[in-house]
């Protein structure tokens, strides 16, 4: 069942690389996404369920010396991530408590290299894929603050919302449980994804 949720949500990855792949097509010099750009790679963002597991699954196909690096990086952001939550919830002590802006929160993924290279370029998620171009989610716009895209304009936009949704499904029917409509709609940070044991985030337990 895992693989065939798997083939479902590669689909999806592939109408989200269409898309990026199209406007930047028609609207060259507004993408300017590049070779060594890492400013996705410092975003807060969440994992569905099953985006996690597929990456974690993608990720044990690197070799040792590599996991084990990628592993050390994914501590040291759950402890940021922690720190942040704290601070986010005023239990951290910290002047401004309580009052962060999630947009402007600088977290490095763990599978950013030393060279500002994707460890996993090509199982990617797909927040990151599509992060140089316009996106829609609830009604709200939103881009990459080093595009060039105007405020204003018409341009066309990848309904990130829509890929929730479908997120979302496939991670209902991977968990398969009775509470599964209620795990699915956690988010799971990179980080967590990838520490997390394959048969541990298939099952929801985290």
């Amino acid at each position: 069942m895992a693989n065939a949720l798997f083939e479902e949500y590669e689909r999806l990855v592939k109408t989200a690389d269409a898309a990026f792949a199209k406007i930047r097509t028609d609207f060259r010099e507004k993408v300017r996404c590049a070779h060594g750009c890492a400013d996705c790679c410092h975003a807060a963002f969440g994992l569905f369920f099953v985006e996690a597991a597929y990456i974690r699954m993608r990720f044990q196909e690197l070799d040792r010396k590599r996991r084990r690096a990628i592993l050390n990086r994914c501590a040291k952001s759950e402890r940021e991530i922690a720190r942040l939550w704290k601070k986010m919830t005023g239990t951290s002590g910290e002047a401004g408590a309580g009052e962060v802006d999630l947009s402007t929160i600088r977290i490095k993924c763990p599978l950013l290299s030393d060279d500002h290279l994707c460890e996993l370029y090509s199982a990617r998620p797909i927040t990151c894929r599509v992060y140089g171009i316009p996106t829609s989610s609830g009604g709200k716009a939103m881009v990459c603050p080093k595009a060039g895209f105007e405020k204003g304009y018409g341009y066309p936009a990848f309904d990130l919302g829509e890929a929730q949704r479908v997120l979302y499904d496939l991670s209902v029917r991977l968990l398969a449980l009775k509470s599964a409509r209620e795990t699915a709609s956690l988010l799971i940070s990179v980080s967590k994804a990838l520490a997390t044991p394959l048969e541990d985030l298939m099952a929801g337990r985290l």
